[in-house]
């Protein structure tokens, strides 16, 4: 068994920060102050700049960070779930990961995308809502309160419960990967690229994304 590195260092920071950041979103959006939600749009702007890099260095990151090197196959997809998510042993994502990744992102992006546009009626309105008739803004609004925000908690539980069924029944911990970036293989593989260039490189997309997102809601909002 060797050790191969999987994870580079800005998709494992992408990981960290956009969970943490899913969970204060999820306590400020149900706190009943105007600190509270201008904490949770500031929040809100830095979960879209981390989605636009995710979306970015899904084509140009680290070869296991790359979205053409995911497993799409659905017919893998279907056997994996009947097969209570057994499958052969693999590096980066197998087939159910690749697919619940991609509805994490999904759901993720349509969360922000309708807090832009939403208004609390009260004091806070997205930057965007003005741009909306107020019926609309109101079912919009609606919409992130309830069906997006039921979406993003069911697919975050759906995540741990993923890994606890890895690790409990599979015999699988999944977490390490996702610290340290290594995981074993017993075949020769392809690491994905983590040196200081390539993380210089993530940190300039973050960046621009963060302020596409800025100048977006500024200029636009």
């Amino acid at each position: 068994m060797k050790s191969v590195r999987v994870w580079d260092l800005p998709t494992r920071l992408f990981h960290w920060m956009l969970a943490v950041s899913v969970v204060a979103m999820f306590i400020t959006g149900n706190l009943e102050s105007d600190d509270a939600l201008t904490w949770h749009f500031r929040i809100g702007y830095f979960i879209a700049s981390l989605l636009l890099f995710r979306l970015v260095w899904g084509f140009v990151g680290g070869y296991w960070s790359r979205f053409a090197n995911f497993r799409w196959s659905l017919a893998g997809f279907r056997l994996a779930l009947r097969n209570g998510l057994q499958e052969p042993p693999h590096l980066g994502h197998g087939h159910a990961g690749s697919w619940a990744v991609l509805g994490l992102l999904l759901i993720l992006f349509a969360q922000v995308g309708t807090g832009l546009f939403s208004d609390n009626d009260i004091s806070m309105a997205g930057p965007f809502s003005h741009l909306l008739d107020g019926d609309l803004v109101g079912t919009i609004t609606g919409i992130h309160k309830e069906v997006t925000k039921l979406g993003v908690l069911l697919m975050v539980v759906l995540h741990v419960a993923a890994i606890a069924f890895y690790a409990f029944k599979r015999r699988q911990n999944l977490v390490p990967a996702m610290l340290k970036g290594d995981q074993a293989a017993d075949t020769p593989s392809t690491p994905s690229a983590d040196g200081a260039p390539q993380r210089l490189f993530a940190l300039a997309v973050w960046s621009a994304c963060a302020l596409a997102v800025w100048s977006l809601v500024t200029y636009f909002g």
